[in-house]
């Protein structure tokens, strides 16, 4: 593989970086809450998840005493 020179590299650094879009504030927004819904229902669901194993796991070592 042929090395690159360090000026040839920078025109290629910002050529790449020309070619990102980015996302729009409303679609920043609408991400934000869509991350922070999930995050909650899925704190929900762990939270239920782990109450269930707690239960079983007391019950069960209420049974070896």
């Amino acid at each position: 593989m042929a090395k690159t020179s360090p000026g040839e590299f920078i025109r290629q650094v910002r050529a790449e970086a020309g070619k990102i879009v980015w996302p729009t504030s409303r679609e920043t927004v609408q991400t934000t809450i869509l991350v922070l819904i999930m995050t909650t229902i899925l704190s929900f669901f762990f939270l239920g998840v782990d109450t269930v194993f707690n239960a079983i796991v007391s019950w069960l070592t209420s049974l070896a005493r």
